[in-house]
């Protein structure tokens, strides 16, 4: 006998043929089963008599952290960044190998990051202290992408942030809490860096504001307590107007980098408030609603948040935003000219005799306390009649002061009290020639001019090394950033550039000013002069600014 099966159905697998039939065995007993339990079907049960739920009226417990929450929500904001290097014709991707490793089809385009793809960037390259933002770091990544927080300070679209998070970056977006949320192609409003402190990883950025915008009130750090309750608001994970709550666990804290060195202009508030990846730049606010921090980094051993957590004291928000804002865009830092030993033996104090104070090491020559008198092994005791504890407590009251003010400096010798009047000067200009440097190095805007416009850092040129080269000055390249307009070039690092376009470069203000001017779809061309070379003539290297 004959069978009329379907041509389609011929050509299945066996095991799709078996599937076939054990799923229509399963249903013939389900319909057979169905049939007996529908004979034994019990009677229906009386539920008259159960009460309906109905919704309650909303009660406000009242506990402060909503209240707050809602007051400075609307002046915190999303920052995202994008870095965009020559994915096509970057030197390092002329030798690419082909493997895009965990990198993903999607992170390849530049095109929208699914969940997944942003906790492997933000925890792709774990280590022990995590300021969070910053691509994964790979030469083959065409479009890096950072997120942050930050929060509105002036109406007219002043935002503070972390330097880290902004550092680098070709372009800015800012999203408002008011904003809707678009399509993939919505990133915000545009943003420009005002100035950045890298010594404090702090910057400025700024919208276009077509009506006063919301703003956040900085408070006092030095009136938060250990103990106080505090709340982390900002974007962690790229979610954005979340908030966490904890208490201030310590103040003053140092931590230390992955160079394993901390730096004296970073004294931190610790807290076991939440604080993850996209959380940086966004502000730690006290039970009234004022900042009394910006979140920036945790402690971890998993690159996740474990309950230790640092935000930058809003007492040093403030001095640094106040300078960056100013017309120079930079921040001066005030210094007597003395360098310190910054952790003692206890034995040092017990034989020199002080529970206190500051033991000088070094008197910069032509420095303010060289003027004034201060010899080394004076012991420094008080800043204007305030003790100074150790060596931060006395940089903490000196770097904020204005070059040519006075401070009244009292200090023991010989076991003796003295005071003295010094006048402060300026911290970048008075030791650049320690190194031969010129004070306009100081300059972060001109710095990162450099870095987001070619890709690189220089130094002034030591002078046994012009002196090799035969030549008057320059700038020595220091780091070339993969994928940038440097490394496109294939500009070697230790190499020494003598002119930008033909526009001579002596010094690092030369460098300077010909980099600011340079614009994007310009032709660059460099003159350069490698030490390793057995020539003795110059090198030229071109291309297109993107």
């Amino acid at each position: 006998m004959s069978t009329n099966v379907p041509a389609n159905l011929r050509r299945l697998p066996a095991v799709f043929t078996i599937l076939i039939a054990l799923t229509v065995g399963i249903l013939a007993g389900s319909v057979l089963a169905g049939r007996v339990h529908a004979a034994e079907a019990p009677q229906a049960v009386n539920s008259s008599d159960a009460a309906p739920l109905h919704i309650p009226d909303p009660v406000h417990l009242g506990n402060g952290f909503s209240a707050i929450a809602k007051q400075v929500g609307p002046a915190v904001v999303n920052i995202n960044t994008e870095s965009t290097p020559h994915a096509v014709t970057g030197r390092r991707n002329k030798q690419d190998n082909g493997d895009n490793g965990d990198n993903g089809d999607q992170d390849q385009q530049g095109q929208q990051q699914n969940p997944q793809d942003l906790f492997r960037r933000f925890f792709g390259n774990p280590f022990g202290m995590n300021p969070f933002g910053g691509g994964n770091g790979s030469p083959d990544e065409p479009t890096r992408r950072a997120l942050g927080s930050g929060f509105i300070v002036d109406p007219r679209g002043y935002i503070i942030t972390n330097n880290h998070v902004v550092e680098g970056a070709d372009k800015i977006y800012v999203k408002l809490a008011s904003d809707p949320d678009g399509g993939p192609g919505d990133n915000g409003r545009p943003a420009t860096v005002i100035g950045a402190d890298k010594d404090t990883d702090i910057a400025v950025i700024k919208i276009d504001a077509k009506e006063p915008l919301p703003t956040i009130k900085l408070g006092n750090s030095d009136a938060a307590d250990v103990g106080d309750w505090v709340l982390a608001i900002g974007s962690p994970f790229g979610l954005s107007q979340t908030v966490s709550a904890g208490i201030v666990s310590a103040k003053n804290r140092s931590i230390e980098g992955e160079d394993g060195r901390s730096t004296q202009f970073q004294r931190f508030i610790q807290t076991d408030a939440a604080i993850n990846p996209g959380n940086s730049g966004g502000p730690l606010v006290n039970m009234a609603g004022e900042v009394i921090g910006m979140n920036t980094a945790i402690y971890t051993h998993t690159s996740g948040y474990e309950g230790v957590g640092f935000a930058m004291p809003s007492n040093t928000i403030v001095n640094v935003y106040n300078m960056l804002i100013s017309p120079d865009h930079k921040v001066t830092r005030g210094s007597i000219g003395i360098t310190f030993q910054a952790a003692l033996p206890a034995a040092v104090s017990r034989v020199y005799k002080f529970d206190h104070g500051v033991l000088v090491n070094t008197v910069e020559p032509n420095g303010p306390a060289a003027a004034a008198g201060l010899q080394p092994g004076d012991i420094i005791t008080s800043v204007d009649g305030k003790p100074v504890k150790d060596g931060d407590a006395l940089v903490a009251d000196i770097a904020p002061r204005r070059p040519g003010s006075k401070a009244s400096i009292g200090y023991i010798r010989d076991g003796k009290p003295n005071t003295v009047s010094v006048t402060i000067a300026d911290r970048a200009k008075l030791f650049a020639g320690l190194n031969g440097a010129e004070p306009d190095a100081s300059s972060p805007d001109a710095a990162s001019s450099g870095e987001s416009k070619l890709g690189i850092k220089v130094h002034a040129i030591p002078m046994d090394l012009a002196n090799k080269l035969g030549i008057s000055g320059g700038v020595q390249v220091t780091e070339v950033r993969s994928g940038s307009f440097a490394d496109d070039i294939a500009l070697p690092t230790g190499v020494v550039i003598t002119a930008i376009n033909k526009q001579q470069v002596t010094d690092l203000k030369s460098y300077n000013e010909v980099v600011k001017a340079l614009k994007s779809g310009q032709d660059v061309v460099l003159v350069i002069r490698d030490p390793r070379s057995k020539s003795s003539g110059s090198t030229y290297l071109g291309g297109t600014l993107p």
